[in-house]
Parts: C-alpha cells; sequence; structure tokens
C-alpha cells in the first residue's frame, strides 16, 4: 500500500521544540506513514549557482534558517512511535561517509530502526566551498561516498580504499538497528543520476515530476539493474507550493489527492508532501492544522 509522508517544519524562523513535538504527534493520529528532513545549512548573499541548479533562480528565503536534519531526527525519534523517519534527501557534498555512517545509525537506533536514507548530489557551491567539497566533482564523489557509507554499516572491521575516501581497518559502531542497514535513497534525477541511482541504491526519491513520468523513469531504472537487485521502490516527493514555479490553481488538497491516488494507482511505496514553501504556513503555527487538513491525502492512498 502507498504511504502518506509528510516533510517536517524545518525551513524558516519562529519553529520550537513544542510546536515540533505537536506536529509529529498529530501527524501520527492521522495517519501519516512518514515524516522527512532535507538539508542546507546557509543563505549565500551571492550564489554562483541558481537554486536547483537553475541558471539565475533566486535561493527562497526559507532557507535563511533551516534546523538541522539529524539532530531533527533524532528529536523525533523520541516523540514518535511508527512512523518511518526519512532524509529527502541529504546533499553528499555537504557530509563525509564515516561521520555521517556515526549520525545515522545512532537515529536508526534511537527510532527502533525506522530510518530511510535518501542521498543526493546537491546544486550550492558555497554549500560545497564551505563544507569543504568541491561541486564539480560531486558525482565522481558520490560515486565512492556510498561504498564507504555502506562499508561503515557493515561487519568490523572495516576498511575502505577509494578515490575520495580512505577509511583504515577500524571499529566503527554503532551499527544501525536495521541489518543489514536501513534502504539508501536516491534523489538524483539527471541522466548520469539516473544510471548511479540504478546502480547504487535501494529506492528513487524524485521531486516535483508528474506522476507517469516518475513511473516511467523508474522502470527503465529497475530494468537497467543488475539481475540480483529488487526493483527500485519508489518515494514521490509532491509540492503543496513550488518554491519558483507557477502553483496549480484550484483547492490544494484536492489537487494533491488527485496526485496521491495516481502514485498509488502505479504501486509508489510512498508520497511525501513538502509544506515548507506554501504560504498557509507563513504563521509557523498554522503548521498544526497541516496534519488534519491534508489529512484527505491518507484516505486518497488507502482507496
Amino acid at each position: 500500500m502507498t504511504g502518506v509522508g509528510l516533510c517536517l517544519p524545518q525551513l524558516g524562523e519562529g519553529l520550537d521544540p513544542g510546536l515540533l513535538r505537536e506536529f509529529c504527534v498529530r501527524a501520527e493520529e492521522h495517519g501519516y506513514t512518514s515524516l522527512w528532513v532535507q538539508d542546507h545549512f546557509m543563505w549565500p548573499l551571492e550564489p554562483r549557482r541558481g537554486y536547483a541548479g537553475r541558471p539565475g533562480a533566486p535561493i527562497p528565503q526559507q532557507y535563511r534558517s533551516v534546523l538541522a536534519p539529524t539532530e531533527l531526527l533524532a528529536a523525533v525519534a523520541g516523540w514518535t512511535q511508527s512512523v518511518r523517519l526519512g532524509t529527502s534527501i541529504l546533499v553528499a557534498g555537504n557530509h563525509w561517509p564515516v561521520p555521517l555512517a556515526q549520525r545515522l545509525a545512532t537515529v536508526d537506533l534511537l527510532s527502533g530502526g525506522r530510518l530511510s536514507v535518501g542521498l543526493g548530489v546537491g546544486w550550492s557551491a558555497e554549500e560545497h566551498d564551505a563544507a569543504g567539497t568541491d561541486v564539480t566533482r560531486r558525482g565522481a564523489r558520490m560515486d565512492d561516498f556510498v561504498p564507504a557509507l555502506l562499508a561503515c554499516w557493515g561487519d568490523d572491521p572495516v576498511e575502505h580504499h577509494g578515490p575520495h575516501f580512505d577509511v583504515p581497518a577500524s571499529i566503527i559502531r554503532p551499527k544501525p538497528l536495521q541489518r543489514p542497514r536501513p534502504p539508501l535513497l536516491s534523489g538524483m534525477w539527471s541522466a548520469a543520476g539516473l544510471e548511479r541511482t540504478a546502480r547504487l541504491f535501494d529506492g528513487w526519491n524524485p521531486a516535483g515530476l508528474p506522476v507517469d513520468r516518475v513511473a516511467e523513469l523508474a522502470a527503465g531504472m529497475s530494468a537497467a539493474r543488475p539481475a540480483d537487485l529488487a526493483p527500485l521502490t519508489i518515494h514521490h516527493r509532491v509540492f503543496a507550493q513550488y518554491p519558483h514555479a507557477p502553483t496549480p490553481e484550484g483547492d490544494v488538497v484536492a489537487r494533491l489527492a488527485d496526485e496521491v491516488a495516481a502514485a498509488a494507482a502505479h504501486g509508489f511505496d510512498d508520497v511525501i508532501v513538502e509544506h515548507n514553501f506554501w504560504s498557509g504556513v507563513a504563521d509557523p503555527t498554522a503548521w498544526l492544522e497541516v496534519p488534519e487538513r491534508f489529512a484527505p491525502l491518507v484516505s486518497a492512498a488507502r482507496s
């Protein structure tokens, strides 16, 4: 059955622990199956690349303040009982695989084995600079990042020697509670990214694409996978309001319910609903109305 998840209140000012905890409680009460975070940590004043890699696209104002993803998920692990917790997505260039493996394994342990890990190559040149990585090498770096990360979650002693990362023979713990590991989802959608997704990942987490196009691309990637790998799981991310594109007219709940129903008809595993850019949450307390107002999406997935 297709699950419906919500992106956590994470972007913008005025968020506090009480609001975040109550949002999580209400999300579980209304039957949502997952909660998700994204990954940015600065708002450059003079960006060299446009938002999402689009030339000239301004970076949304909401990114001026972003709660850290793994730390937020660690808190949510203690506030929830059953929903899956996911990253949609972590930018590999913002991280290094060994310390990230530790943080993610910690979240998986604290949540009782409910973590899904989404990774992407990112688009912000300034964030790569600040993290000590090279945005022009982000694809090749991902090809070594995933094996290094997975090595850390494997049996000790861990050892990895690749073109970007070198891990000497070591004991690296904790291990994730899920065995052999949490599912690994790709947020990539370029031609090279789709090839990388088919080769290295368990699932695909596209954002903002039409449902039929997602199904078409996913089928092609699954057909291209090595014979010993299962078909990709699909975790389709939709927007209550697009950051820099026209938002369709009409009732937002009805529009998204139709998209959820279409995704369910294709057998997608999840639909993840993004509200961080929605004008309806300009007042942070309005986040608390989101789980109930958008509950028809949960019904649309089930029907």
